[in-house]
């Protein structure tokens, strides 16, 4: 396993990980490796299978032209996109990594192959660049989801042993003192070692970097998840793509807050703490859809479960909740991310949503029962909990956009991670199906899935429920 903490959990913007960020990484990373830039003359963007299908609604042609200008996800500010990509049209050119001219414009440059699809992945992309002698440079790429990219022929590459620019040996890799492909040999280390899973967790990463750059790192990455759903629930209006859709998130927790102002304590019923947590990653996900800063955890279509059930430990659990705690729980839910991207896929285009909000689910689960002191038994079982009950879920956004059903979606899953860890600890982490198990059965039903129902916005609700006139329908 040779993914950290800071893979799974990418800082970047909206409205998707595989769709967004991760063919504004390839655009970028195509230029860079490439070295005969200033020669050219010309580029071309080819997208195909659900990039092409739903990329107008998921911002896929946007992120590409940012890529092609050197822009990164994690560094790039939300609010100047727009500003950005308006000027660029006007003037029909961009410059390239920000430093040669050369003529685009979307609708000549950019080419959408709704009916083909490239042979590793649902997600491809073709990049072009023309040179002033007539000669031409091409590279495809794969956004894999979570913000994860490889070009063709490297997962081949990568099988063979061979070394690649996305696949680098370092002695760091080699030397990771808990090694794991799989729940059961990271069990396994755990009982020889006495080691708790976010404690082995830590020392693999720290087997790369030091532990207060660990601990930095992780706490960047709560600080952005917490300013997310800050912003969220603050936020009225409506949400760009052209389906009208309302915020509802702030509105909704002002409601809430009125009410447990203005109520009797006795009048407080039971699940209201469940009802702010639906919130929590509404905001998240209405954030995302807007195309704002949010942490992939593991893909923005699911951005919002994770931050949401870790809101509700930090502030709900008032007798555990710790700084420690917050980092134990995003150490035991990137440990469940690795496996499931590992040993199935994270990405909505290959086995649909099941390995988006599900896969979300379950570290969310695994996460809380670890800051909650769970054992690592009891870790597992409420990840296995966590993906159970999403197996099968179709990807399936009406507009091509992260809007219906994903915005509530991540709503409901942030409740059943909660469930799943509550069923978890208070068990003894014995159970009957292993998380193995239900990961390599999430990965048969992808495959065995239709892939209309696979982020193509060509069956299920994207199909039954009147849009209106869109570019992505």
């Amino acid at each position: 396993m040779d993914m950290s903490i800071f893979d799974l959990f990418k800082i970047g913007i909206g409205p998707s990980s595989s769709h967004t960020v991760g063919p504004m990484l390839a655009a970028r990373r195509f230029l860079l490796e490439c070295a005969r830039i200033e020669q050219a003359v010309g580029v071309d963007v080819a997208l195909y299978g659900s990039l092409a299908l739903t990329g107008h609604g998921h911002g896929t042609d946007k992120a590409a032209i940012l890529g092609l200008m050197g822009e990164t996800p994690q560094e790039i500010a939300p609010e100047t996109v727009d500003a950005k990509l308006a000027d660029a049209e006007a003037a029909g050119e961009i410059l390239l990594l920000g430093r040669h001219r050369v003529p685009f414009r979307a609708a000549v440059n950019l080419h959408w192959h709704k009916g083909e699809v490239l042979p590793e992945h649902p997600n491809g992309m073709r990049f072009t660049l023309r040179l002033a002698d007539g000669g031409v440079v091409e590279r495809v790429f794969y956004s894999i989801g979570g913000g994860f990219i490889r070009a063709a022929g490297e997962a081949q590459a990568r099988r063979q042993g061979a070394q690649t620019p996305a696949t680098p040996a370092t002695p760091a890799t080699a030397a990771r003192p808990y090694p794991f492909d799989t729940m059961r040999q990271l069990l396994e280390h755990g009982k020889a070692s006495g080691r708790s899973i976010p404690a082995m967790l830590r020392a693999n990463e720290c087997s790369r970097i030091g532990n207060d750059e660990l601990d930095a790192g992780i706490d960047r990455i709560w600080q952005v998840m917490r300013g997310c759903i800050a912003r969220g629930l603050e936020a009225d209006g409506q949400l760009p793509g052209g389906l009208q859709v309302k915020r509802r998130a702030a509105k909704l927790w002002r409601l809430a807050q009125q009410a447990r102002v203005a109520a009797n304590p006795a009048d407080n019923l039971p699940h209201d703490a469940l009802h702010q947590v639906s919130l929590y990653a509404m905001a998240v996900n209405e954030e995302n859809a807007a195309g704002g800063r949010v942490v992939t955890a593991p893909t923005n279509g699911a951005a919002g479960i994770i931050p949401a059930v870790l809101r509700y430990y930090s502030e709900d659990c008032h007798q555990s909740a710790t700084l420690n705690g917050v980092r134990d729980f995003l150490l035991a839910a990137a440990a469940v991310g690795m496996l499931c991207k590992r040993n199935a896929s994270i990405s909505g285009a290959e086995i649909g949503c099941q390995g988006e909000v599900g896969v979300a689910c379950a570290m969310a689960a695994a996460g809380l029962v670890a800051a909650l002191g769970g054992s690592n038994e009891q870790i597992e079982n409420a990840a296995e909990i966590g993906i159970e009950h999403h197996l099968g879920m179709t990807c399936d956004p009406i507009g091509g956009l992260v809007q219906i059903p994903c915005i509530e979606r991540n709503g409901m899953a942030a409740v059943m991670a909660i469930a799943a860890a509550s069923l978890a600890l208070k068990g003894d982490g014995t159970h009957f199906v292993s998380l193995d198990e239900a990961i390599e059965t999430m990965r048969q039903t992808g495959a065995d899935m239709q892939d209309k129902y696979k982020e193509t916005s060509l069956g299920g609700l994207a199909i039954h429920v009147i849009t209106v006139n869109h570019a992505a329908c």
